[in-house]
């Protein structure tokens, strides 16, 4: 902030002054912003949850793992023997009418084609398998 001291010019009429007084401009955006704030209504977010009592149940039985393998010449394997794409889905609707559904972990080659993994991998979905993990993703990864 400036004070104006006197008359520069040496003549006896005032100056204009052409500096704006922002002092009152800014206590009334103040006065506005402390008035916003008040009257914005607290948002209170809440969710009501009913949550169990007690321990949970202990899963003892743990889930097979079902080991599929593509290799780079794009032959697939289940657990470790090479199989055609009949064998692969008759093996997978097998264990998916199973009471306990097994963990499949499919590990592709990164030499290996990609359809014939989407091809595993959509034909493992149709059949109904959930428990699906690709294993071994850190190779695609440059």
């Amino acid at each position: 902030m400036a004070m104006n001291v006197g008359n520069t010019s040496g003549s006896d009429e005032p100056e204009v002054m052409m500096d704006i007084n922002t002092t009152p401009l800014i206590d009334v955006m103040l006065v506005l912003l402390v008035m916003l704030i008040i009257t914005i209504p607290i948002q209170l977010h809440s969710v009501t949850l009913e949550m169990p009592v007690g321990a949970p149940p202990t899963n003892q039985v743990k889930p097979e793992k079902i080991q599929i393998d593509i290799d780079a010449a794009s032959v697939v394997y289940w657990q470790g023997t090479p199989v055609t794409a009949e064998e692969l889905d008759q093996k997978m609707k097998a264990i998916s009418q199973q009471s306990s559904q097994a963990e499949v972990h499919i590990r592709p080659n990164k030499d290996a084609r990609y359809a014939v993994f989407a091809n595993v991998l959509s034909s493992s979905r149709r059949v109904g398998l959930n428990k699906i993990a690709v294993i071994g993703a850190e190779q695609f990864v440059q």
